[in-house]
């Protein structure tokens, strides 16, 4: 199990930070190379089962997960169940001075490929955080706009 935590400050309050996030269909505008959708469920309970294609075209792969924690801009836990992403996503929100939010997303995750997967793994790390830390400044700059 590996862990990888990536948090931003965004100038806007949990709820607002919230409903950005949480528009899963829109996830796509601020995370890198990924379309989201609801599989099943309303999307914004526990046991809503959610897809993510992270890729380019046709290359790439599909992330199930089911929400296992809901409480409305505060945390949502999810559980990876796809054949390559397999543990668990966090993302809470902080509420802070000035009507601003600590966004923090986490993930506790079982590294693909084996033993593989595990020499792989510290040259893969830094270009997967890098990627998430974008993503959040994306997400900082939809958010605030």
């Amino acid at each position: 199990m590996t862990n990888v935590t990536v948090d931003i400050i965004i100038d806007a309050p949990c709820e607002a930070v919230w409903d950005v996030v949480f528009d899963w269909t829109r996830q796509g505008e601020w995370i890198l190379g990924t379309k989201v959708s609801v599989a099943s469920g309303d999307g914004a309970s526990q046991g809503s089962v959610i897809e993510a294609w992270s890729g380019v075209g046709k290359v790439g792969f599909l992330d199930t997960f089911v929400i296992s924690v809901w409480d409305r801009a505060r945390i949502c836990e999810v559980v990876h169940t796809g054949n390559v992403v397999v543990g668990t996503g966090t993302f809470e929100f902080f509420e802070l001075p000035n009507n601003r939010t600590r966004f923090v997303w986490a993930e506790d995750l079982e590294l693909p490929l084996g033993k593989l997967g595990q020499l792989g793994w510290p040259i893969a790390k830094p270009f997967f955080s890098f990627g998430v830390k974008k993503s959040l400044e994306k997400l900082a700059r939809l958010v605030e706009s």
